[in-house]
């Protein structure tokens, strides 16, 4: 199992972003996260995909289910290959997404995309899930009970953290995506992630993506960035 780098296109406009694009054309999977989607719609997924790139559309979407299944079916007809929403929106939620998609890609002429269930955001731990979310279980439990929610409602896979990896991975299966932000090379700073490893050990724990911003996008040399990421991963057996 080989891990992917998908590099998020956090930017605020149309504009940073296709600059962004042309200073990294070997990058062949972009995220367009809740900044950039605001910020100039679905033209920028056009963009990509008059590129031929392929696309992580991350929206987290969290409402109840009438509300997610809708806009689950309307992101599905723009052809992009990953779509995330939370896993605490319920089980209701995440069959309705299931559904819908589906619907919405075959009103498009379209492939569904796979859908990911958040589990807990790479910018909290432990401390922040027992004494701010009140919510008492060990992370590692939580993570693996969304993610076997996400599973049994037919979600294609989960986004993560690398250090929960292995564990999914193991029980969870090898046909579950594990998509993990929180991937930080050894030479760059964690920023705000608080749960992360570096790309050659989020490889080795079983993910199948691995997303990488800063450490690329705000390098001096972004494209000796992403080289040196992607020996360090071919370097993984």
């Amino acid at each position: 199992m080989k891990s992917e780098i998908i590099v998020p296109l956090d930017v605020a406009s149309q504009g940073e972003a296709i600059s962004l694009m042309d200073s990294l054309p070997e990058v062949g999977f972009w995220k367009v996260g809740l900044e950039l989607f605001v910020s100039c719609g679905p033209q920028i997924l056009q963009i990509l995909k008059d590129r031929q790139k392929r696309i992580f559309l991350d929206l987290k979407f969290h409402d109840i289910p009438n509300t997610i299944a809708g806009a689950c079916r309307a992101a599905a007809g723009y052809g992009v290959d990953l779509l995330t929403i939370h896993a605490t929106a319920g089980r209701s939620a995440l069959s309705a997404a299931v559904a819908a998609a589906g619907e919405g890609a075959k009103s498009a002429g379209c492939s569904p995309p796979k859908l990911l269930a958040i589990t807990l955001l790479t910018s909290l731990n432990s401390r922040d899930l027992a004494f701010d979310l009140q919510v008492l279980r060990e992370l590692p439990e939580y993570v693996l009970k969304m993610a076997l929610l996400a599973r049994e409602t037919g979600i294609n896979g989960v986004v993560c953290s690398p250090q929960e990896a292995q564990q999914l991975r193991e029980i969870c299966g090898d046909d579950f995506l594990l998509v993990c932000p929180g991937v930080r090379p050894k030479w760059a700073s964690g920023g705000d992630q608080r749960r992360y490893m570096t790309p050659s050990e989020a490889a080795k724990a079983g993910a199948n993506y691995l997303a990488i911003g800063r450490p690329i996008t705000q390098a001096s040399d972004r494209a000796a960035a992403w080289q040196r990421i992607c020996e360090e991963l071919a370097a993984v057996v």
